[in-house]
């Protein structure tokens, strides 16, 4: 069988590359499927994860962001020729790889692969709940919005990484499965002994990430515990220039790394991992601190924490978004150095439910299904 995963690029140190060069990774390495990897704007982009020898990676080498050179009429005429040579070349990569199933983890993307894959079954991985599946604001959001939703329902399968999501697209097709992300976890022996005063957020600086009452519950508790210091790993996104700024004039411990592709070493350096983001379609940081022995504490927001958290055993769930509680529980580990470790060491067990060796198969057999 062969899979064939579509992108714009491997290009960027985040959670969705990482999880899909783990996913091709595996199913070339593990399952011995023929693993193909088509991008169109990959250029002389390293990859950021290593990609096996197995997974066999082709760029269409077309650069959609040089229609922004132009303005006006020949900015739209221009974007016109580049997507159409980018359906040409998929077109003929695809049916060069032959392959039994494509998968995209992009929605802006949908439309090119509908044009060029025939009758192959297409797969579309949800990395982002329904809700929030246009960036735009306004009429524009609702525009794109039902654009995006009229390509969704013409995928063979939609698959979500948690329930509620998945409640979602249903609400839209009944072709939805569920299954959680594969996380790169701690594979070592070793794990934080939460002694250290140090508190970690790794992520982009967005609006989705809600970097301003992180910074707000910071200021809390950082009044209570002079001595205790926040790590920032990531410090990249669209809020980036005006939170840097906030940041500077707090002056309460805080201090901005970029991202790393050492993160494990960087989790069993801390004592705690702290999540407050508006929405998550899954939240790979929490069971990738987790198997570091780091007790997590999140909001409770759609959807992913409370799929991933046992409130009170593996972590912490902070209800209604409320900025005082979340500050509290805080206070409550920094205080409670038993507690961070009991919290941390049922962590490390529960975030096994992730390990590729137990999400991998499940996908295999989605497509054994979808090809037979």
């Amino acid at each position: 069988m062969r899979i064939l995963y579509v992108n714009d690029a491997w290009a960027i140190w985040g959670g969705l590359e990482r999880v899909l060069i783990e996913k091709m990774n595996y199913l070339a390495d593990h399952e011995e499927l023929g693993v193909f990897t088509i991008t169109y704007n990959q250029g002389d982009h390293p990859f950021p994860y290593p990609l096996s020898s197995n997974v066999i990676h082709r760029d269409l080498d077309i650069r959609l962001y040089r229609q922004y050179r132009y303005h006006g009429l020949k900015k739209l005429y221009y974007k016109y020729k580049l997507q159409k040579l980018l359906i040409k070349r998929l077109r003929f990569g695809i049916e060069d790889i032959k392959p039994d199933v494509i998968v995209c983890p992009r929605i802006d993307l949908i439309g090119y692969i509908l044009k060029a894959k025939g009758n192959i079954p297409l797969i579309y991985e949800s990395h982002s709940s329904r809700k929030w599946i246009s960036k735009y604001e306004g009429l524009l959001r609702n525009i794109k919005r039902y654009y995006y939703e009229s390509l969704v329902k013409k995928v063979q399968m939609i698959v979500a990484l948690t329930e509620g999501d998945a409640a979602e697209w249903r609400k839209l097709t009944p072709h939805v499965s569920v299954i959680p992300n594969v996380v790169h976890l701690n594979n070592s022996n070793s794990y934080s002994d939460c002694t250290a005063k140090f508190v970690m957020y790794v992520g982009r600086f967005s609006k989705q990430k809600d970097i301003g009452s992180l910074l707000r519950i910071w200021d809390i508790v950082h009044q209570r515990h002079l001595d205790w210091t926040l790590h920032l790993y990531g410090g990249y996104g669209e809020e980036q220039t005006a939170l840097y700024q906030e940041i500077k004039q707090m002056e309460s411990n805080i201090i901005i790394h970029e991202a790393t592709s050492d993160i494990m070493e960087k989790y069993k350096e801390s004592s705690i991992l702290l999540l407050t983001s508006r929405y998550e379609p899954f939240g790979l940081v929490l069971p990738e601190a987790m198997s570091c022995g780091v007790p997590v504490v999140a909001f409770d927001c759609p959807y992913g924490p409370a799929d991933i958290i046992t409130d009170g055993v593996d972590g912490f769930l902070i209800r209604h978004r409320s900025i005082e509680d979340f500050a509290n529980k805080v206070s409550q580990l920094m205080d409670n150095q038993k507690l961070r470790q009991e919290v941390g060491k049922a962590g490390i067990e529960s975030s096994r439910r992730y390990e590729a060796s137990k999400i991998m198969p499940i996908w295999k057999k989605l497509f054994e299904h979808l090809t037979n």
